[in-house]
């Protein structure tokens, strides 16, 4: 990393500033033929932590005033001198600020290089730092409170917890297998056991708590699905808070998906208000009750509407079959009409929840029970929570090696052979932490970044 970066760190949009980060060995220098400090000041002078005012100035002449904000080696967050460049947002103002330091000395930074050098640079472990691309597109409030654990440290602690019990395990038989001449007594397994059980149940529980935590930073995928003119629209717009879908008396109102997000207790919800669905007569009707059935085959979750003035037909049974196995809420809207809906047929298909959405009565337990269908009774904020499938996959791999590990000590397996396990686990967590990564993995990782973080 012998080269100086640079990259607009915030988005290309008109707006009221904007900020150019540069970082590397150079980038005192690069940046301060750029910016020029008011009175008699370099950037070179000024100590880390340090901001002056003053223009910027490319091979045409000026560009803008700002502010730039200096950081000294290795108190930055990539570990190198780093120079901010704040400056007004306007789009043609940050690309010929930008334009200006890679005429002096910059590249263009890759995507999330600014993170991937406070990684190499000791500054953030793998785990971190793939937590601060979560807490960037969090768009809850859950979301934000999860990734921001894991961006603190919170994975990193308590693997490393785990491997250090499994590095005192190993330590333990190392002792006894390789020097035997030191007289040592016979090695007590049960110590041995009891490690590798904590870190078994530790490692365990984490690994349950993946699906939760991936509704928090995820949302849950959520489709409002039924016949034509049972309320999907209306249900939409109550959940939405205001109107969103259009709702006529017209059946066949909505050909085409139209989709919202919305935020139930700090969970992102996206929905999708569908096609009603029914032996349609014309083409472009036909083409909206595909992509609706398209649609609930993808949904985590599908609120399936009846309405319940009218009794259950095969337009009903027929959305109601398709689902499958498909996590549903079957939702008895037009409660405020007659006749009352065969709860005991409907219940067939799912618990019923019984609404009017036209006056919100109801609102309140079709919210609930679609917290309920989340799991947000097994969701906690602040809990540790692996972020992605890669750190799932290690999790578990070193999971798969220290049951092994135990069900060989329970056999009375030679020690020599636990030990191999125990290395194994101790392999994978390293891996989680990134403390032993191969290349590809870590530049995969931060392909997924943005330029300029």
């Amino acid at each position: 990393m012998s080269d100086t970066i640079a990259a607009i760190s915030t988005p290309l949009a008109p707006a009221g500033l904007g900020v150019i980060r540069i970082s590397g060995p150079d980038a005192l220098q690069a940046a301060g033929r750029v910016f020029c400090c008011a009175g008699n000041r370099t950037l070179d002078q000024l100590a880390g932590y340090t901001a002056a005012y003053g223009h910027m100035a490319g091979s045409r002449g000026e560009i803008d005033d700002g502010v730039a904000l200096v950081f000294r080696a290795p108190h930055s967050y990539t570990g190198e001198d780093t120079v901010e460049l704040s400056c007004h947002g306007g789009v043609e103002i940050l690309k010929q600020v930008l334009r200006a330091l890679l005429e002096n000395g910059c590249r263009p930074a890759g995507p999330g290089e600014f993170t991937k050098r406070a990684f190499l640079n000791g500054k953030l472990s793998l785990t971190q730092a793939e937590a601060v691309m979560d807490s960037i597109r969090a768009d809850g409030e859950a979301a934000l409170r999860s990734a921001n654990i894991v961006r603190r440290g919170g994975v990193y602690k308590e693997i490393s917890g785990y491997k250090e019990q499994l590095v005192q395990a190993a330590a333990m038989l190392a002792a006894y297998i390789d020097f035997p001449e030191e007289g040592l007594d016979e090695l007590d397994g049960g110590d041995c056991l009891n490690l590798l059980d904590n870190v078994k149940n530790g490692l365990g529980a984490l690994i349950g708590r993946y699906d939760a935590g991936a509704v928090l930073r995820n949302g849950i995928d959520c489709v409002i699905a039924g016949k034509p003119n049972v309320g999907k629209s209306t249900i939409m717009n109550l959940l939405a808070g205001y109107d969103r879908s259009i709702v006529t008396d017209e059946a066949g109102t909505t050909r085409d998906v139209v989709e919202q997000t919305v935020s139930l207790d700090g969970i992102t919800l996206r929905l999708s208000d569908t096609a009603g669905i029914r032996d349609a007569g014309s083409r472009a009707e036909q083409l909206g009750v595909q992509r609706a059935l398209a649609h609930m085959g993808a949904a985590q979750l599908v609120l399936a509407v009846i309405d319940g003035s009218r009794p259950l037909d095969d337009n009903d049974r027929k959305m109601l079959e398709h689902l499958g196995d498909t996590p549903r809420i079957v939702v008895v809207n037009k409660t405020d009409l007659q006749p009352d809906p065969d709860l005991t047929l409907i219940g067939a298909y799912g618990k019923p929840v019984c609404i009017c959405a036209k006056t919100g009565e109801g609102g309140d337990r079709l919210r609930q029970a679609i917290l309920a269908a989340c799991g947000a009774g097994r969701l906690d904020p602040d809990a540790v929570c692996l972020s992605n499938e890669r750190q799932l996959h290690a999790a578990r791999q070193a999971y798969d090696a220290v049951c092994a590990a135990v069900a060989d000590c329970a056999a009375g397996q030679t020690w020599d052979a636990v030990g191999i396990l125990i290395e194994d686990a101790i392999g994978h967590l390293l891996e989680l932490t990134g403390e032993s990564v191969s290349e590809t993995v870590v530049n995969r990782v931060f392909e997924q970044f943005c330029v300029g973080k």
